[in-house]
C-alpha cells in the first residue's frame, strides 16, 4: 500500500465563505494568469502567491489557505518538499499539484508527501475550478494520466483478504470511489441517499484501516477490485 500522509478530512463549513487559494509557481506570468482566471469564480478567492517552496511554506502558515496550487520544480525548495512541510505545519490546507511534469517519481513522491490531487498544466480552466472544489471537499482529484500511472504501479494484488470483509454494497461504493466519483455522484449511480454513501465510505475506511478516499482508491486498484 502506498503510504499517503493526510491531515483530518473534515467537511466544508457552509458558512466558510469563498474557497481561499494560494498559488505557488516560480513563473510570474503563470501566477498572474491563474489569479486572473480564478478571481472570476464567485466561490474562490486568491489570497496569496509564492514563487518557491520556502515562500510557499511561509505564506501557508501566515494565510492558512484552503487550497494550495503547487508547482513542483522551483528553486529554494521544490514542490514535493514544500508539500511535505505544509502538510505537517498546516494540515487544514490541501495541496493540489499543478505541474508540467508527470514522471513517476514526482507523482508518487507528491502523493506520499500529502498532495490531495495532481493535475497537469494542460488542464482546461473549467476542470481546474472543478478540481479545486473537489479537493476542498476532501476528495481526491487526479489527472487521467496520473490515475493510469497509479493503476500500473499498484496492479499487483497484495497478499491480503481484507476486501472479503466488505459487503457487496461497500464494494460497489469502493469501485466508484476508485473511478473518482464524489459521494453525490455515487448516491445517484447506486440510487442511495448521500448520507448512506457517507456511512458506507466511513465503514470502508474503517474495515480496511485506511485514512482517506485516495488510499481507498489505490487499494481498489491494487486489489483489482476495479478493472483498468
Amino acid at each position: 500500500m502506498l503510504p499517503i500522509n493526510r491531515g483530518p478530512s473534515t467537511p466544508p463549513d457552509p458558512n466558510h465563505g469563498p474557497i481561499t487559494v494560494l498559488i505557488v509557481d516560480d513563473h510570474a506570468v503563470v501566477r498572474q494568469g491563474l489569479r486572473s482566471f480564478l478571481e472570476l469564480q464567485p466561490d474562490i478567492s486568491v489570497v496569496g502567491e509564492a514563487s518557491d517552496g520556502q515562500e510557499a511554506l511561509a505564506q501557508a502558515k501566515a494565510l492558512l489557505p484552503d487550497i494550495i496550487l503547487m508547482d513542483l520544480v522551483m528553486p529554494n525548495g521544490d514542490g514535493v518538499a514544500a508539500t511535505r512541510a505544509i502538510t505537517a505545519a498546516v494540515p487544514s490546507s490541501r495541496v493540489l499539484v499543478l505541474t508540467s511534469f508527470s514522471e513517476d517519481e514526482k507523482v508518487f513522491a507528491s502523493i506520499k508527501a500529502g498532495a490531495h490531487g495532481y493535475l497537469m498544466k494542460d488542464v482546461l480552466p473549467p476542470e481546474l475550478v472543478k478540481a479545486i472544489r473537489t479537493v476542498y471537499r476532501g476528495e481526491a482529484q487526479l489527472h487521467p494520466e496520473i490515475a493510469r500511472k497509479l493503476m500500473n504501479e499498484f496492479s499487483t494484488p497484495a497478499p491480503t483478504a481484507a476486501k472479503h470483509d466488505l459487503t457487496e454494497r461497500e464494494l460497489d461504493v469502493l469501485r466508484l470511489i476508485a473511478h473518482g466519483k464524489s459521494n453525490k455522484e455515487i448516491a445517484e449511480d447506486l440510487v442511495l441517499s448521500e448520507k448512506t454513501v457517507k456511512t458506507h465510505v466511513s465503514n470502508i475506511l474503517q474495515k480496511l484501516h485506511l485514512s482517506d478516499r485516495t488510499q481507498a482508491a489505490v487499494y481498489a486498484l491494487k486489489q483489482k477490485i476495479v478493472e483498468d
